[in-house]
């Protein structure tokens, strides 16, 4: 009998990406396109909802990892979104992968789209949560709503991304508690958390993200899933809107009631929509 693992035990490994050890984990089958999951501001391992990776590994190989500084792996942090791609790069050629979908989450989605832009051989097909094209709207504000945030979660003794990744409505508040509950499934071998000083270099990077002159996303001819709730406060659901616009061959998924994490809170659904565009 074959026993499926879940994220919530998979083991972490480690691999040495040109003298640096990187830290991930992958599940699934291991046949067919990988797909590489690029995590958000402060993420690390456990930072996935689980319901999502087990849901798209019930069909492909998952492969989610903390990027250089980041977590459990070594070195020093990028400040910019370039050298994170780099980064990103380097890892998955030292996997031995030379075909990977990637879906990429905020921060992740844009250094989905550096890669998808740099490596069109390599990308065979995009999943762009939460994110946006550089110098989008609202996205140079992103610090001050971060640590905003991060203050009034302390003063009230909740998760940051209860305020961050949802809506403060009722239904938002449930699916906040939910989301979170499920990120501490995992109850042994936890990743380390994101340092200071990594934190600071990422804000840095997603300012200057913000700050960039917009770039020609018509390089970019993956097919594209482009995916957030229709309330995001981070990085504005316009921004998402303004992807699928520019991005020639896009598809748009705005859920209702739903912020920066809208991905999470309809995870079922979006589980669904995203098996459909990989196997399409």
């Amino acid at each position: 009998m074959t026993v499926l693992t879940t994220y919530r035990n998979t083991p972490t490994k480690t691999i040495d990406v040109g003298g640096t050890t990187f830290a991930y984990r992958q599940l699934g089958p291991d046949t067919g396109t990988p797909v590489i999951f690029l995590n958000h501001l402060s993420a690390v391992l456990d930072n996935w909802d689980p319901r999502v990776v087990d849901g798209i590994a019930a069909r492909h190989r998952v492969i989610t990892f903390d990027n250089r500084g980041i977590g459990a792996s070594q070195g020093k942090a990028p400040r910019s979104v370039a050298e994170m791609a780099q980064d990103a790069l380097a890892f998955i050629r030292a996997l031995g992968h030379d075909r990977v979908d990637l879906l990429g989450f905020s921060l992740g989605g844009f250094i989905a789209q550096v890669i998808a832009a740099e490596e069109p051989r390599l990308v065979r097909k995009l999943i762009l949560a939460g994110t946006g094209p550089a110098g989008g709207v609202g996205i140079d504000k992103v610090t001050s709503v971060t640590l905003l945030d991060i203050l009034k979660a302390t003063l009230t003794f909740k998760d940051p991304k209860e305020y961050l990744f949802f809506t403060r409505t009722a239904n938002g508040k449930t699916a906040a508690r939910q989301f979170v509950n499920r990120l501490k499934e995992r109850t042994e071998n936890r990743d380390k958390s994101i340092s200071v000083t990594a934190f600071r270099n990422q804000l840095k990077a997603i300012h200057d993200w913000g700050r960039q002159h917009p770039a020609d996303l018509t390089a970019i001819r993956q097919s594209v899933l482009v995916a957030n709730g229709d309330h995001d406060r981070m990085v504005p659901s316009s921004n998402s809107a303004d992807l699928a616009r520019r991005l020639p061959d896009a598809r748009l998924k705005l859920y209702p009631d739903a912020g920066h994490g809208g991905i999470f809170q309809y995870h079922e659904e979006f589980v669904g929509e995203a098996l459909n565009f990989l196997n399409g």
